[in-house]
């Protein structure tokens, strides 16, 4: 598997297409704003890439206590097949010894995709992450933040970086 680091000005369309697809609207930054982003603060963006085919995507947010795993998806095509668990086994190893956080829809809500849910946080548990008990809601969806590392993830570590 290729990475290739995303700035605003190689970010394409398959790139765009797929972060406007994978999750809600209110999770979703504009578009235009996350590229703004991309150049104003230290993000990871990475696209990942098997072959010529595109894959999907990872932001990570290195913060100075942690390493927010902002956005990861694949492409919904090729979910299921491996790439996921390629890209995080990636991203453990080059965030080793480091505490990692990342904030999921949550399992416990009632929802119409409840069993994606539930896939995706026993995937995160599968790799090494674990519940905080620390949660939060937007556009009424109720996210639970999972960990990865040494320490504890508290509701002020959240408002810290929010």
């Amino acid at each position: 598997m290729m990475t290739r680091q995303i700035t605003a000005a190689n970010a394409d369309e398959n790139l765009k297409q797929l972060y406007q697809t994978a999750f809600p609207k209110g999770e979703q930054i504009p578009w235009n704003d996350l590229l703004r982003l991309v150049g104003e603060m230290t993000l990871d963006f990475m696209a990942y890439y098997d072959g010529e085919e595109f894959i999907g995507f990872t932001i990570v947010y290195p913060h100075k206590s942690f390493n927010w795993f902002w956005y990861f998806a694949v492409r919904k095509e090729l979910r299921g097949k491996g790439y996921g668990q390629q890209i995080l086994s990636r991203l453990i190893e080059r965030y080793k010894g480091q505490t990692c956080v990342l904030d999921m829809e949550s399992p416990t809500q009632v929802c119409e995709n409840i069993d994606q849910r539930k896939r995706r946080h026993n995937f995160y548990l599968r790799n090494e992450f674990r519940d905080t008990n620390v949660y939060r809601t937007y556009n009424g969806i109720t996210m639970t933040i999972m960990m990865m590392g040494e320490g504890t993830f508290t509701m002020q570590d959240w408002d810290d970086i929010t």
